[in-house]
């Protein structure tokens, strides 16, 4: 028996950036982990919209994950929740189980 490998045709995208005081860099990936890209945009309405363009352009968007959705990521996640985009806090830090957390931002 053969197995086929996904096609991004079905594949939803998910973005996760990371974020900085003045330049914003995401990278893409399909939700079985093929690597799609890498984005940066300056941290502005303009280059918010220039993110969710590209992704976009790349598929079916499932969600952001957004580093410093308290910080440096706010205008971002404020952003994507405007327009009914999922969005969800990726913490730099280690979790209680020893790997990366995150949740929703809402």
């Amino acid at each position: 028996m053969s197995s086929i490998a996904p096609s991004g045709a079905f594949g939803k995208v998910i973005v996760g950036v990371d974020t900085h005081k003045h330049l914003h860099v995401a990278v893409a990936i399909y939700d079985y982990g093929q690597r799609l890209g890498e984005h940066r945009i300056p941290v502005d309405t303009v280059g918010y919209q220039d993110l969710e363009r590209w992704a976009r352009s790349l598929g079916r968007v499932a969600c952001f994950g957004i580093e410093g959705t308290g910080s440096y990521g706010v205008g971002l996640a404020s952003y994507l929740r405007r327009y009914g985009i999922k969005a969800v806090e990726v913490n730099r830090g280690i979790g209680e189980h020893g790997g990366p957390t995150a949740r929703a931002t809402r």
